[in-house]
């Protein structure tokens, strides 16, 4: 199955500030388009694998003068965790040529208010040369887990999302901490969410591709990640308990722009698309910084 969040305009009946979980057809997020209600966002939440063997809901369209805007699937109060230089290749580039992967991940973290859907533009900062890309694969989880072995996490994934870590790299490297540069405005689309039974497992090999304005700029697959996301979810678990609707952001590829000579950054005007297999293509217009 493939979810989206719908926002439903006027009074919506229960739910969680009139946000549903919607089934859509199709891998890319529907900016306009039908969809089958599938449960009010918490309800879903509470027991998501229940909520989707219900029965078909109710048929809705989205977008457009529908009153339905499609939103990420997310939980005001879901941990959004990140990896930090998961692939060796991206490892080797940049400002970290001479880091050694540890024998645990960086882990940092973003809000989810700066989560949006495909199609939404992300701005840019009046005090940064511009934004840069990373493209990801985000892993849902599905049921609580604490103290859970690598196994278990891995079972509790629901399914997996396209993301794009879009990131300031001036206020990133202010300090040895990131999460200023990591949590701009808009700066975290993510696609819809895809169910393990679809999206298969990283360590397949989901080829990962992120393109601007048509361009392939970076480019791997997911049994390159240094970090398997079952075994990370099964370590943050050690010591804080996750929740179904928390997400893990993978970590991303080469070729990034800051490690470029010269660097190429993203600006007003500049639409930069992940796609990864079985998950679809993510796609984000850049606009400049009066649109914040």
């Amino acid at each position: 199955m493939r979810v989206i969040g719908v926002e439903m305009a006027g009074e919506t009946g229960p739910g969680e500030g009139g946000v549903w979980v919607a089934a859509v057809d199709g891998v890319d997020t529907p900016t306009v388009g039908r969809a089958t209600l599938v449960a009010p966002l918490r309800e879903f939440w509470s027991d998501p694998k229940a909520a989707m063997s219900a029965p078909d809901g109710l048929p809705i369209e989205v977008g457009g003068d529908a009153g339905a805007t499609v939103v990420p699937p997310v939980l005001p109060e879901a941990r959004v965790i990140c990896i930090g230089l998961n692939y060796r290749d991206h490892i080797a580039e940049g400002s970290f040529a001479d880091v050694e992967h540890p024998p645990y991940p960086t882990l940092f973290a973003r809000w989810t208010r700066s989560l949006v859907a495909g199609g939404v533009s992300a701005p840019t900062n009046a005090n940064e040369r511009g934004l840069d890309w990373e493209g990801e694969i985000a892993a849902w989880v599905g049921a609580d887990l604490c103290e859970a072995t690598e196994e278990e996490a891995r079972e509790a994934i629901l399914g997996y999302s396209t993301f794009n870590d879009l990131t300031s790299r001036i206020a990133q490297k202010l300090t040895s901490q990131w999460i200023l540069g990591k949590n701009g405005d808009r700066s975290g689309p993510i696609g819809p969410l895809v169910t393990a039974d679809e999206a298969g497992d990283l360590r397949d090999g989901l080829r990962v591709q992120t393109r601007v304005n048509g361009q392939v700029v970076q480019e791997s697959t997911s049994d390159m990640q240094i970090y398997e996301a079952g075994a990370t979810l099964a370590l943050i678990s050690q010591t804080l308990t996750l929740r179904a609707g928390d997400i893990l952001c993978t970590g991303t590829p080469s070729g990034v722009g800051y490690a470029r000579d010269p660097e190429w950054l993203l600006h007003h005007g500049d639409v930069v698309e992940v796609e990864v297999d079985r998950l679809g293509t993510l796609r984000t217009p850049i606009t400049g910084p009066e649109t914040r």
